[in-house]
């Protein structure tokens, strides 16, 4: 089954609205500014293939670990903080033929934190991955963390992790304090982050409400992979990557949910309330997201996602030292091993997918594919929109 073709059922439910497809430039999933066509290869070195770049890779500088203990956590969602320097990250790296590995804070974040204390905390972890990256530029990179869910403050920090300590992106909780992203309050951070055409590593936090739920799973197993779900059907549905184009989204952990609910969500297309928040349509922008293979690496899961996006859009991620060595190590090989993606593909997972959007990790003459850039809907997209909403209306009266 061809990924272009994945949704034609879902689509077919929007009626007259397809006869858009017939007009120049409208009705493809091109327009989201990805062509259909097979990536194209990345040069690399006759080893680097292996020579990773690891997206989902965390940090605990010792005073935010004492921070979180002081605040009574012990754990993320019911696992235990293991030990962690710079020095065991640098050693797993070496161990496992991985060149360099974007550091961010794992959940919560400084979400834990009084209010009040969240830009301090912030601002202190951002400086000390910042300070890493100093000693260790080919191995380091940095996800600042951003104390939402305060917009002002929020801003005042990617301004300052970006602009100032160069972070190579940030890292967004999918809820932050039971605020979603893609929720109205935090569109003043999403024009800046837009601006700057900003990566940004999204990944899950125990929302408020799944602490209420009469379950026995523990957190880790159900409740963060629904987190990144919700925040990425909200990104789409509230309209924010439509509005904010430039930002590119990586969805920890294969997008929990979501590959599986593609088409359950594409549904949203037929919907009148949702067709000016999406006006490409749900797929167009789900197949921007960025999906790592953190904690993901199963051939079921790596196929759905062989089925939905193009291969340029998966990337490696370790989940170190959450995950600890011997999972990383059983997660690299059974990615390889029963995986659907070719030995090209599986070469740009682990390292030419990330040079796309972190190209200065590429080595000396290693030719980097630029990501794409996407843009909101054209005016011609539009009109041709608009002038079939009439006879979808009429289509919909006529079958009620």
């Amino acid at each position: 089954m061809k990924r272009r073709h994945f949704m034609v059922g879902a689509g077919a439910l929007v009626g007259a609205s397809l006869l858009a497809e017939n007009l120049p430039g409208l009705g493809s999933a091109s327009q989201s500014g990805a062509p259909e066509s097979e990536e194209a290869p990345v040069s690399v070195e006759p080893h680097s293939a292996s020579w990773r770049v690891d997206v989902h890779h965390h940090l605990l500088p010792p005073f935010y670990v004492e921070a979180l203990q002081r605040a009574g956590f012990g754990g993320v969602a019911g696992q235990t903080l293991p030990p962690w320097t710079p020095e065991h990250s640098l050693a797993l790296l070496d161990a496992q033929g991985i060149q360099a590995a974007l550091m961010s804070l794992p959940a919560p974040a400084v979400d834990f934190a009084e209010p009040a204390a969240r830009a301090e905390l912030a601002r202190r972890c951002n400086e000390y991955a910042a300070e890493l990256v100093q000693r260790q530029a080919n191995r380091f990179g940095t996800f600042a963390t951003l104390p939402l869910p305060s917009t002002a403050e929020a801003c005042t920090e990617a301004i300052h992790a970006l602009d100032v300590l160069k972070a190579d992106g940030v890292m967004l909780l999918a809820s932050s304090s039971g605020v979603f992203l893609g929720d109205p309050r935090l569109d003043e951070l999403m024009a800046e982050l837009d601006r700057r055409e900003a990566t940004v590593f999204v990944q899950p936090n125990l929302h408020p409400s799944s602490q209420t739920l009469a379950v026995e799973a523990p957190g880790f197993v159900l409740e963060l992979v629904c987190d990144t779900t919700r925040a990425a059907v909200n990104l789409m549905l509230s309209g924010t990557m439509e509005r904010y184009p430039g930002i590119r989204w990586i969805l920890a952990n294969a997008g929990g949910f979501l590959p599986y609910a593609a088409w359950r969500v594409s549904l949203a297309n037929a919907i009148p309330e949702f067709q000016e928040r999406v006006p490409q349509g749900v797929m167009s922008y789900l197949q921007r997201f960025y999906f790592d293979t953190a904690l993901a690496p199963s051939a079921p899961t790596q196929a759905v996602l062989h089925e939905l996006v193009e291969p340029r859009q998966v990337l490696f991620g370790s989940g170190f030292p959450i995950a600890p060595p011997a999972l990383v190590e059983q997660q690299l090989a059974e990615l390889g091993s029963a995986s659907p993606w070719s030995a090209t593909q599986l070469a740009g997972i682990a390292r030419g997918h990330g040079l796309s959007l972190f190209p200065r990790f590429a080595k000396a003459g290693e030719a980097v594919v630029a990501a794409p850039r996407h843009a909101s809907e054209s005016t011609l997209h539009r009109l041709g929109r608009t002038a079939t909403q009439p006879l979808a209306a009429l289509a919909q009266r006529l079958k009620d």
